[in-house]
């Protein structure tokens, strides 16, 4: 069984299970490219974010679990609604599938 990589926020330790992937969103941009700022409400949820921890992999019909494609530190690209936000200690992630990842950024 392979150890499972987990993210620290402070005092709590985030481990997801199985085929789940803890991402980090990249900060929402302040302005629109014309320099207009953007209030709160209006800045959309970027869908780019980086990994801080996965899972053990998917299980296989052989007892065997999968590899993953991300590792910790990847810088992702997500689906709009993909998965699940979460706030753990005051920080927000979101909590998905590793199938719900799009691409990893160079």
């Amino acid at each position: 069984m392979s150890k499972v990589k987990g993210a620290h926020s402070g005092t709590m330790k985030v481990r997801p299970l199985g085929e789940k992937v803890l991402i980090k969103r990249l900060e929402a941009e302040e302005k629109t490219r014309g320099g207009i700022v953007l209030p709160d409400a209006a800045k959309e949820k970027p869908q780019k974010g980086t990994v801080m921890a996965v899972g053990d992999g998917k299980q296989l019909e052989d007892g065997g679990r999968a590899a993953f494609q991300v590792k910790v530190g990847d810088k992702v690209l997500f689906g709009s609604y993909a998965g699940t936000e979460i706030k753990v200690e005051g920080v927000e992630y979101v909590l998905m599938d590793e199938s719900d990842i799009l691409a990893i950024l160079d």
